[in-house]
């Protein structure tokens, strides 16, 4: 039998590949190092297993914040079926001469680790890419990276599964090339048959580099309709009717042909107008003090402060308070005393830029010295005194690196900062807010804090070290203080207090336009300022009938 098995290994011409393949049997020593192989890389893997996953995971949680936790999370199943399949793979590499199911075997692992690794990596952008870009998109001003993440969502993960498809029938010995012709031209006549589609594709692109509005934004139709921007799609912008309650699909390239009025720009601050008639032998003058008492006595509307904290006990009609829940005119009355505080703060913050700038300006010509940086600096140190803000220093070696973080609530609640938080917090109450205005507004302010302390950083790092921008700092400072006042808060809204204007006359009446501004037309599930508007409507009602002027 050995004779005959010796006779067939020496006449491999007689015998077929399978049999040849079947016959190659790995020696000892082979074999030996195969299993030390597999042994020390099989425990290489569960100690980078044991590290990863208990270890640093259990570090992980002592962190305030979570991303490497999310990032253990997602890695756990694809990295331990990476680590079993480079731990074969390099142990099956000592018995690559053993024959051709060894190749097959190696060709079919190295197939497997990249299916593992496609998954691993799809997964790492969809879960945590995306969420980091989410989380980044809130501390920056640039609308089109509230679009750009859910199209990357979206297009990502395909491009990865088809290169990790490609790559995997790729390692197996299967030729694409045929194929990839006949996709390419396949694509040509799909390309002429979906040429809308295309469009409206293209059309979203157009609409995510012009970045005409955002999400959550109120937009009007061209049917007129008010309209909230849920989401761009690859061929479809998904908007909310506010009136209908229902969600309209409108492609891409008919959103972009249209005009778009925006109305939560520049500000979520949106005005009414309604008209009212009083008798044409009533006094002008004090029906419209009545008017504008009224307006100004409503606690959602724009008005100067003092004016609406006098009237605010004369409107009639509020809600009252029910269980622990303040009344309307409570809540109100708190929330306009905290933003009467918020818009001086404001004003003092803008009193010492405007030094803050003036300096500069007389001391930038010709440069700036050691001596003149530190008087800026000083200034500067005023201004994040007011708004909240504290340097901190630290020393490694002789390198000195210094940063602005967040003064502690508990030392100084006067800040700017403070402030805003308490005044949002205090808006919670608002009986009429509903569930969802619980993180509407919260988001909206803490988006803002969070931008003011980048914009302050980074000028704080321009007067610590100007460089060549020594003679352009004022420019940063304008650029700042310009920021704070239109896209903050405004310290003062005087342009937009009520208006009453006398329109006509017609037969026995005199005819009042009464134009005020709400304070954000995006709560109550976008109903705010019709809300509003009624009441204030039935309370002109109310008080020019008791004046007995009231006509229609």
């Amino acid at each position: 039998m050995i004779y005959f098995l010796a006779q067939a290994a020496a006449s491999p011409a007689r015998t077929n590949p399978v049999a040849t393949a079947l016959l190659v049997m790995p020696t000892a020593a082979q074999f030996g190092t195969f299993l030390f192989s597999l042994g020390l890389c099989t425990g290489i893997s569960f100690a980078l297993y044991i590290g990863l996953f208990y270890v640093l995971k259990s570090l992980a949680r002592k962190w305030e914040k979570d991303t490497l936790l999310l990032l253990l999370g997602i890695s756990e199943t694809p990295l331990t079926i990476i680590f079993i399949l480079t731990s074969l793979k390099i142990a099956l590499f000592n018995l690559s001469n053993s024959g051709e199911i060894i190749e097959w075997i190696q060709k079919g692992l190295l197939a497997f680790l990249i299916a593992a690794l496609t998954y691993w990596v799809t997964q790492l952008f969809t879960e945590a890419v995306v969420s980091y870009l989410k989380a980044y998109a809130r501390r920056t001003e640039a609308i089109w990276d509230d679009v750009l993440i859910p199209l990357l969502q979206n297009f990502i993960p395909v491009i990865t599964y088809i290169i990790g498809i490609s790559l995997f029938f790729t390692t197996l010995g299967v030729d694409l090339t045929g194929i990839g012709l006949a996709l390419g031209s396949i694509t040509v006549v799909l390309g002429l048959a979906v040429k809308d589609i295309l469009s409206n594709f293209f059309s979203g692109l157009v609409l995510l580099v012009d970045t005409p509005f955002k999400f959550g934004d109120v937009i009007t139709t061209s049917d007129g309709s008010l309209a909230i921007i849920k989401q761009i799609g690859i061929r479809v912008t998904k908007l909310y009717l506010i009136e209908q309650h229902c969600e309209v699909y409108m492609p891409n390239a008919a959103l972009g042909n249209q005009s778009i009025t925006n109305l939560s720009r520049p500000t979520t601050h949106y005005a009414y107008t309604i008209q009212v008639s009083v008798r044409i032998d009533a006094d002008a003058m004090m029906a419209t003090d009545i008017l504008q008492e009224i307006v100004a006595g409503h606690p959602d509307t724009l008005a100067d402060f003092d004016q609406k904290l006098k009237s605010l006990d004369s409107f009639y009609g509020l809600k009252e308070a029910q269980g622990d829940r303040l009344s309307k005119k409570d809540a109100g009355r708190k929330r306009i005393l905290i933003e009467k505080e918020i818009n001086l703060q404001l004003k003092k913050v803008h009193t010492v830029f405007e030094k803050l700038i003036e300096e500069i300006q007389l001391l930038e010509r010709g440069g700036l010295d050691t001596q003149e940086l530190r008087s800026i600096q000083k200034t500067y140190i005023e201004i994040l005194n007011l708004v909240g803000m504290v340097v901190i220093t630290e020393r490694k070696g002789k390198r000195q690196r210094s940063w602005l973080e967040e003064e502690q609530e508990s030392t100084n609640k006067e800040n700017l900062i403070s402030l805003v938080r308490y005044w949002y917090e205090t808006w919670l109450k608002d009986p009429d807010l509903v569930l969802e205005d619980r993180s509407v507004l919260p988001d909206e302010w803490e988006q803002k804090i969070e931008l003011l302390k980048i914009k302050l950083n980074k000028l704080f790092q321009k007067i610590s070290s100007p460089g060549v921008d020594e003679t352009r700092l004022d420019d940063y400072a304008v650029k700042l203080l310009d920021w704070l006042e239109t896209n903050f808060k405004e310290s003062s809204t005087a342009w937009k207090e009520p208006q009453i204007q006398i329109t006509d006359i017609q037969g026995s009446s005199i005819q009042f336009s009464v134009r005020f501004y709400i304070d954000n037309i995006q709560l109550e599930h976008w109903r705010r300022g019709e809300r509003v508007k009624n009441e204030v409507r039935r309370e002109m009602i109310r008080r020019l009938r008791l004046a007995h002027i009231y006509t229609g």
